[in-house]
């Protein structure tokens, strides 16, 4: 028996093992939004399923080598064939968490019953001290290898059906090699060999057939056509083409449609513009479609915009697509223009320029990754940096859906040391939409508003600052670093809608 080989046999099926663990997660995620709450209970219920299966091997007492070489095969199949079953659940029928957590407990048995079967295998080959030693640290090497890998490489590069799937046949790969490997132990090793090499045929299939599956679980999940669709390692972004002319979708989340997001852009920048004391500097946090620097653009004043975006994908797009740079005006490749790829916060804490204008144009705070970005504690870093005179705006998702979200946010802002005066505006595509605009103590300046412009004039600006009593304050809870209440409020308030 070819020691070696089973090592790599090892490290193999722990790094398929810990890779269908984050593709569900990854997708949970990615289809029910809270990526905590999916994670969490994805992890759990994976490990809690592995102990299972260890459990189970107890009553594997004869063909230990055979019944190995089984689970290997039923890994690969169920392991495979995860994401594309998951994502066709999801867009057909109404099964998909039981259809989650099935696929979850069902996975996790098996690769929970591969460890034991195969220390079992070994047993006689290596002493006990030597045989745990070896195998779980090779376990915990191949786990590494996976996480590492999943989401700088696999996710970036080939997606998560595809991820599965090339996972699914080096899974079968291993059963099939085992055949070899564990020849001796085996009473037929001709009808299992047969078994690894039609899964493996038909996962290669699958696996050369992604793009088409992606591109069909797509179009299910999306009224309009899917003109373009790319996962980057911290989102997937498509866009598609329909009667709202083409729209933006960040982890299926609509980020603009391009008939109406001249509403939203033209309320989230002109007020913080035509209040500010100067405009000479200004600062777009998110927003790496480009839309809001064209808005920013349009002031002959301005010397500089800095825009961070995490996503260079994003940013990228912008520049490069040609229906979105169109609509951006080619704003992102503009002589004023600085593209900066990195994390909001990582940013402001970095630096020390000061800004006329800050525009904070991040997604709303549906985990707590984003949530991060409206707390107390960054708040406070954004205003270290808002000069003087200056101004600064937040997206603050909606009033009308998630009042008290949008209330907890301005909230934030005011303990945090700002002046505030929150506002509002409707956004056929988002319906109304609300953002506050904050400075050091109340701005006295009025610029007037440039040329161009297609929802907002002086009359309509005056009339933003008006909240009907259902859109009114509400008491929140400031949201804080430690707490994120702001994620528990938009996911509570959004779940009524969706």
């Amino acid at each position: 028996m070819n020691k070696t080989l089973l090592y790599i046999t090892v490290i193999v099926i722990a790094t398929c093992g810990l890779v269908y663990e984050l593709v569900v997660g990854a997708l949970a995620s990615y289809l029910l939004g809270d990526s905590i709450t999916q994670f969490s209970t994805v992890i759990g219920g994976y490990l809690f399923a592995m102990g299972i299966g260890s459990y189970l091997s107890r009553y594997i007492d004869k063909g230990v080598a055979q019944r190995f070489v089984e689970v290997e095969l039923a890994v690969a199949l169920l392991g495979g064939i995860c994401a594309p079953l998951l994502f066709l659940t999801f867009t057909l029928t109404d099964l998909f968490q039981v259809a989650l957590y099935g696929s979850v407990i069902v996975i996790g048995t098996l690769v929970g019953l591969e460890i034991p079967l195969l220390l079992r295998i070994l047993k006689d080959q290596l002493k006990f001290k030597d045989l745990v030693s070896q195998v779980l640290s090779l376990d915990y090497l191949g786990a590494l290898a996976a996480s590492v890998a999943f989401p700088l490489l696999l996710v970036p590069k080939l997606g998560l059906v595809r991820t599965s799937l090339l996972f699914g046949i080096l899974n079968a790969a291993v059963g099939l090699w085992s055949t070899w490997l564990l020849a001796p132990l085996l009473g037929n090793p001709l009808r299992l060999r047969i078994k690894a090499v039609l899964l493996t045929v038909f996962l290669i299939v699958g696996f050369a057939l992604g793009d088409r599956l992606t591109t069909f679980y797509e179009d299910q999940l999306y009224a309009d056509d899917v003109v373009h669709a790319s996962s980057s390692p911290y989102q997937r972004i498509v866009l598609t083409r329909g009667k709202r002319g083409f729209s933006l979708f960040l982890n299926g989340n609509l980020q603009f449609a391009s008939i109406d997001e001249y509403r939203y852009h033209e309320s989230l920048v002109h007020p913080a513009m035509v209040r500010a004391g100067k405009i000479d500097h200004v600062l777009i946090l998110g927003g790496g479609d480009g839309l809001a620097a064209r808005e920013v653009l349009r002031y002959p004043e301005v010397r500089s915009v800095t825009l961070v975006d995490l996503d260079p994908s994003i940013t990228k797009l912008a520049m490069g697509y040609d229906e979105l740079s169109r609509l951006n005006e080619n704003s992102m490749k503009d002589a004023r223009m600085r593209v900066v790829n990195a994390d909001a916060m990582q940013f402001l804490m970095e630096g020390d320029q000061h800004y006329d204008v800050v525009i904070v144009d991040f997604p709303d705070p549906n985990n707590f990754a984003l949530g991060k970005l409206y707390t107390t504690g960054f708040y406070k870093l954004l205003k270290k940096r808002v000069a003087p005179d200056g101004v600064a705006v937040v997206q603050s998702t909606s009033p009308l859906f998630a009042r008290r979200s949008f209330w907890c946010v301005e909230t934030t802002l005011k303990a945090a040391g700002y002046w505030t005066q929150p506002y509002h505006a409707l956004v056929p595509s988002f319906g109304e939409w609300g953002y506050v605009l904050v400075a050091h103590e109340s701005p006295g300046h009025h610029r007037p508003l440039p040329q161009g412009l297609r929802f907002l004039d002086m009359d309509t600006l005056e009339t933003l600052t008006h909240f009907p009593p259902d859109m009114g304050p509400l008491p929140a809870e400031v949201n804080r670093l430690n707490n994120q209440v702001l994620v528990h409020y938009y996911e509570a308030e959004w779940r009524k809608w969706n």
